[in-house]
């Protein structure tokens, strides 16, 4: 195919192009981590990248897509980063999704350390994932942290690669909305965590103390740091004796139990309510102090 010269449009870029190529080798975790890089699919995950300051070195786009997305491809190559117009067929073999929506960029790692997001900031309310292994529910974790206003959420080593492409794709853009820890020890986590404040509240089905409990609701009002574990198993006991308390979601019906996604929401809008409510009262007690002098 013949190139096209705009640079608000791309050029044209064949199938064994070195730069399709390397972004082929990114749908596997050994390259993603060697490359430091991966791929980021579908028009709102890329618009959230290049909008968040994302490192984007690379999108590959449809013409189709370029003719829905015309002002994100165009800014996209407005800010000198190389647009790659591919066909259908070479967009369906390098996307991981059943039907492509035509945008794929490749992305640098967004992930910083522990230490620098507390040296930072002062975390409130922070997601910790223990031996979370399926994407799709690690990527809504990420969603609903995002979502309940945490301040970072934490991929510990025996957890799913937060750069897989169905992690990704089920966080909507909100990796790239909020700090994000990959790959550390958890026991060192939970040391760093514990040191700046904050609380480590275990999410365990069998604890005795239920979420709804008035003393578990006073002490969510403080800094504190949800621990959430495996889908199937959830947190063994090793892993719940690092915690500070243990607690329940309680099941007022029939059900058996809530899958890990529905849990964490549960969880982390609980301490966000509670969190959210003293601070408005905290607030209206000084603007009454300011209004009383």
């Amino acid at each position: 195919m013949p190139g096209i010269a705009s640079p608000a449009t791309g050029s044209y870029t064949g199938a064994h192009s070195p730069r399709l190529s390397a972004a082929r080798r990114l749908n596997k975790r050994a390259f993603r981590q060697r490359e430091r890089a991966f791929l980021a699919e579908g028009p709102q995950a890329v618009a959230e990248a290049f909008h968040c300051g994302a490192r984007v070195t690379d999108l590959f786009v449809t013409v189709p897509a370029r003719s829905r997305r015309h002002d994100l491809v165009a800014a996209i190559a407005a800010a000198g980063i190389p647009v790659h117009i591919i066909s259908g067929e070479v967009m369906d073999e390098l996307a991981q999704t059943v039907t492509p929506q035509g945008l794929l960029a490749v992305c640098g790692f967004v992930d910083v350390p522990l230490a620098e997001i507390i040296a930072r900031s002062q975390p409130r309310l922070v997601a910790l994932l223990a031996n979370v292994r399926d994407p799709g529910n690690a990527g809504t974790v990420l969603r609903t942290a995002d979502a309940a206003g945490a301040h970072a959420v934490v991929f510990a080593d025996a957890s799913v690669d937060p750069y897989n492409g169905k992690c990704v794709r089920a966080s909507a853009g909100s990796l790239f909305h909020l700090p994000v820890v990959a790959g550390a020890r958890l026991e060192d986590v939970v040391v760093t965590l514990r040191e700046a404040g904050l609380r480590i509240v275990a999410a365990d089905g069998r604890a005795g103390r239920p979420l709804d409990d008035p003393e578990v609701q006073a002490r969510l009002a403080g800094p504190t740091a949800w621990m959430f574990g495996n889908e199937a198993w959830g947190l063994p006991p090793e892993l719940v004796a690092l915690a500070d308390e243990p607690v329940a979601v309680p099941i007022y019906g029939r059900a058996e139990s809530l899958n890990l996604a529905a849990a964490a929401a549960v969880c982390l809008y609980a301490s966000a309510r509670v969190q959210r409510v003293q601070s408005d009262g905290e607030a209206g007690k000084s603007v009454a102090g300011q209004d009383a002098t």
